[in-house]
């Protein structure tokens, strides 16, 4: 087994990393919030005091960061860059969901330092980072996602390798895109299904089984009392913040401008999202955005 580094232990990142002691890994965790990284060593894992103490001995680091300036400033631009401490070979695994252009930038540094890295961003939400059900999509070259392949898939179900560097984060920016679209779309029916007097848990089952199906609809339902252990269920606490899922579509959309491709619907998501965090609701999980709908029936 390794020793592994784990740097941002989040809603996704702790379980993750408790996913890997379960595995019989030595896991190495470190987070600037001291109350994760306490969450984290509750399940095995081994806390330090910074990101440059956790790496050492670390034949694997892994990050799960919020932004491209968070990992440049890890790796790279910060005062203490990880790329000067590690040892050549180290494999570097970053699940960040950031802009292929910052994950292009750092394999190039990780590759002068003699390092492996891979871009692997992850799809599955909270639960599946607890059950380690998550998808991982990777970008890197053929010989670093073998390399990383059987640690990730000690954290998920799916492992897919989808091209060079960059690519993992440019094909989870058309995911998170189309769930916006999804989640928006569901909120929306949904809402109008209960504004005509329709009980949302029948409503949903009907349309679990016909032809607007979808992922928001089988396992993250948005209308509380429905589903349990969902982010509705409590207050929309937790899960995947309105706020990454903002930063998620403006990436899609400079994807959408980058390579001249029209994309309607992700616009007008990312409208909706936005309006849902000016109205002060960055911190709640993205399926809160049927509150937007539900408070405005009648117009009002």
């Amino acid at each position: 087994m390794a020793t592994i580094a784990f740097i941002g232990l989040g809603n996704m990142g702790g379980p993750m990393a408790a996913n890997l002691v379960k595995a019989g890994h030595r896991v190495q965790v470190f987070d600037l919030q001291p109350e994760a990284v306490s969450r984290a060593a509750g399940t095995g894992c081994i806390p330090e005091t910074s990101a440059t103490e956790v790496v050492k001995q670390a034949q694997v680091v892994i990050s799960m960061l919020q932004s491209g300036r968070q990992v440049d400033s890890l790796y790279l631009s910060g005062p203490e860059p990880l790329f000067q401490r590690l040892a050549p070979g180290t494999l570097v695994i970053d699940c960040s969901t950031i802009d292929a252009t910052t994950a292009k930038a750092t394999a190039e540094r990780a590759a002068a330092h003699g390092l492996d890295f891979v871009d692997a961003p992850v799809s599955g939400g909270v639960a599946g980072a607890q059950a380690g059900t998550l998808t991982f999509i990777v970008g890197g070259a053929e010989a670093q996602f073998a390399r990383a392949e059987p640690v990730l898939r000690q954290m998920g179900k799916n492992v897919f390798h989808a091209g060079p560097h960059g690519a993992g984060q440019m094909a989870k920016a058309c995911n998170n895109m189309l769930l916006a679209v999804l989640m928006a779309g569901t909120c929306e029916a949904l809402n109008m299904g209960i504004n005509s007097g329709l009980d949302p848990k029948v409503l949903s089952e009907i349309i679990k089984q016909s032809s607007g199906n979808n992922w928001a609809l089988q396992l993250y339902n948005p209308v509380p009392g429905v589903m349990e252990n969902v982010p509705a269920a409590r207050g929309y606490q937790g899960g995947f913040l309105v706020n990454l899922m903002c930063k998620d579509l403006n990436i899609a959309m400079d994807l959408s401008r980058d390579s001249g491709s029209p994309v309607p619907m992700g616009a007008a998501a990312k409208a909706l999202f936005n309006l849902h965090q000016v109205a002060g609701h960055g911190g709640l999980d993205f399926s809160s955005l049927f509150r937007m709908f539900e408070q405005r029936k009648g117009g009002e």
